[in-house]
């Protein structure tokens, strides 16, 4: 007993399921509208702009840079590309056991993400702030759909929302208070537009170069086919003001290098069967209590 509550994997997961209890949250499953995004390998070229969303926050920018290795080479991109992919197919495809692992994970790796902010004057930062965990939870919330959207088909108002209420089953997941997280689509687009207008958005020169580093790693031009799609996709989808801060330059040429590479991709998924578009993972599982 003694070890269990020392090794912090396990007291996380403990943790986890007692509040999924309290919470009584029925998890997604077959026939979701989070399994039918999350199932499309395609949806991660979509995670860039919420990442860079995400950095735009100096408090989320400060824990990156001092606690991962996202100014790493090529191969370390592509690692942590992996190790965020499993996290997620855990949480939305993953057995009971498996998603409070990788649950119990990401807080084990949250209590070591703290520390202080300098640009705009010395603050604290914990990865475990409700605030900075709801921002990171709606930047994915929207850009996850948009991305489905725009290569894969059209989203009703009604899937937006499903997609939204199914996502709050981080709450319990992560520690977030009970009602923490946008419900629905409406909630989703007032909360991510008083906070882009607040003033606590804000790129730094830390931002900068973290979004540098994701976008531009060390020899990307190797895997030019997979970074220039992921880049135009990245850029063209942020919000103007989000992207004029970044200092990146978009102009007509780069839309119609959107527009195209938009149309091949959309093409290409139309050709392929659904075991080549879908991670494994997502043509098991049946519907399930978060418990069983």
């Amino acid at each position: 007993m003694e070890h269990a509550q020392a090794d912090p994997l396990q007291r996380h997961r403990d943790a986890v399921r007692a509040r999924l209890l309290r919470a009584d949250h029925e998890r997604a499953g077959p026939g979701s509208v989070s399994w039918k995004l999350n199932r499309e390998v395609i949806i991660v070229a979509g995670w860039g702009r919420a990442v860079l969303l995400q950095l735009a926050h100096p408090a989320v920018a400060a824990g990156v840079d001092h606690h991962s290795s996202f100014r790493g080479s090529l191969l370390s991109s592509f690692r942590r590309t992996r190790s965020t992919i499993g996290a997620m197919l855990s949480l939305t495809f993953g057995d009971t056991e498996q998603m409070l692992t990788a649950a119990a994970a990401i807080n084990t790796i949250h209590d070591r993400v703290r520390g202080h902010v300098t640009d705009g004057g010395p603050q604290e930062y914990s990865a475990h702030d409700p605030d900075l965990q709801r921002w990171v939870h709606a930047t994915l919330i929207e850009s996850i759909p948009l991305t489905y959207e725009l290569l894969i088909a059209p989203l009703t108002r009604h899937e937006r929302n499903r997609y939204c209420a199914e996502g709050a089953i981080m709450e319990p997941l992560l520690g977030m208070p009970a009602g923490w997280l946008p419900r629905d689509w409406a909630q989703l687009e007032t909360y991510m537009g008083e906070k882009l207008a607040s003033g606590t958005i804000v790129v730094t020169d830390v931002s900068r170069a973290l979004a540098q580093a994701l976008l531009y790693p060390p020899h990307w031009y190797l895997a030019w086919p997979v970074f220039r799609p992921v880049q135009l996709l990245t850029i063209g989808l942020l919000p103007p003001s989000i992207r004029q801060a970044y200092g990146f330059k978009w102009n007509q040429a780069d839309e119609r290098a959107l527009t195209r590479w938009t149309a091949l991709l959309r093409f290409a998924l139309r050709l392929l069967p659904p075991l080549a578009r879908h991670w494994p993972i997502a043509t098991r599982g049946g519907t399930r209590r978060v418990i069983d």
